[in-house]
């Protein structure tokens, strides 16, 4: 779609310089690490999975959102058989796009080989809105796979998709930010998105609190499959984030890459 792509980057750059900002005035919790050797290692990760999706895409032409126009065309998939009224069918397709990212994240943590991958991401001992965007570039690679699939059988409008990325980026950065929201919000908020606080669980360094809290959009996918945990035990000051065993390589980036291929 025209101008899809500069529209998406200046979503995201403007939410990741509003997070930014908000996190700065109003930080949740102390930092134990530069910002600087942090932000320049999730930083130079991002390029580098920016880099793998253009390999990729020379590989499969088709992305997420041009497969669902090929899928349109060709009259492939769920959404292209059944006569739907364009809202309900994006937000069907939003809601089962989100569910599948949802048990993507559950799986990632289960598999030992899929989450020798995924400790990148939690592998960072500060959790800010760059967190978000770390992620191992052969991880990116296989859910941009999973992505394709999974559009080509739901067959959903590319405005579905275009607007489910939209969402997932954005609340992405928001609940990994490191941003304090009065409580009463947070209560609000988290009946419906997922939190700060509530996403923060998800990264501490006890493995059965790490095994919870997998949304990275919509909160009530973890309250229906029973994977809620509301807080920390130690508390959010006092929690630890991170991996049990790690140090503060997790800043280099040459260790970030090489983590999944580590023995532990």
């Amino acid at each position: 779609m025209e101008n899809e792509a500069f529209i998406r980057l200046g979503i995201f750059v403007g939410l990741f310089a509003l997070l930014a900002t908000l996190e700065a005035l109003a930080p949740r919790r102390v930092r134990s690490q530069s910002r600087r050797a942090r932000w320049v290692t999730n930083w130079s990760v991002t390029v580098l999975n920016t880099l793998t999706l253009r390999a990729l895409a020379f590989a499969l032409p088709l992305l997420a959102v041009g497969a669902a126009m090929d899928a349109e065309a060709n009259g492939w998939g769920l959404f292209n058989l059944i006569a739907l009224p364009f809202w309900v069918e994006v937000l069907c397709a939003v809601l089962i796009l989100d569910f599948a990212i949802w048990l993507q994240h559950l799986i990632t943590h289960k598999v030992p080989l899929l989450w020798r991958l995924h400790r990148v991401h939690h592998a960072d001992v500060d959790m800010d809105v760059t967190t978000a965007i770390r992620f191992h570039p052969v991880e990116i690679a296989l859910s941009m796979l999973l992505k394709i699939g999974l559009v080509y059988i739901l067959g959903p409008a590319a405005m579905a998709v275009i607007l489910f990325e939209i969402i997932l980026n954005g609340t992405a950065m928001f609940n990994h930010s490191n941003l304090a929201l009065p409580k009463g919000v947070d209560r609000l908020v988290r009946k419906v998105l997922v939190t700060p606080d509530m996403h923060r669980v998800h990264h501490s360094v006890h493995r059965h609190e790490h095994d919870s809290n997998y949304g990275f959009a919509l909160s009530i996918w973890d309250r229906l499959f029973g994977t809620y945990i509301a807080q920390p035990a130690a508390g959010h000051d006092e929690m630890q984030v991170g991996l049990e065993w790690q140090d503060d390589r997790p800043s280099k980036l040459s260790w970030s890459l090489s983590l999944p291929f580590a023995r532990k």
